[in-house]
């Protein structure tokens, strides 16, 4: 006699409910009637992209804020060195 073990995971999917303009509740449609897919699916990709594309903004204005530190600290060092230091570095 084999004894059969099944395992259910419930899994909580969070939902969003949006209020939608017409403008762009029509262009959400259009983009779903284009591509065949429901309009849900349409609306958690752009939310995807859009969310990626915030993302990537965000980490360049960091590293934008990050490089224009440093070169405030190099022209610091570069002022702090004493005229005779400078001639060794050329």
């Amino acid at each position: 006699m084999r004894a059969c073990l099944h395992i259910h995971y419930n899994r909580v999917v969070p939902r969003l409910n949006l209020t939608l303009d017409r403008d762009t509740a029509a262009r959400l449609d259009a983009h779903a009637s284009r591509a065949g897919v429901r309009r849900a699916a349409v609306a958690r990709t752009l939310l995807r992209e859009a969310l990626d594309r915030r993302e990537v903004a965000e980490r360049r204005r960091k590293l934008a804020a990050d490089y224009a530190a440093e070169r405030g600290s190099a022209r610091e060092l570069l002022r702090d060195l004493e005229r005779g230091e400078l001639d060794l570095l050329d």
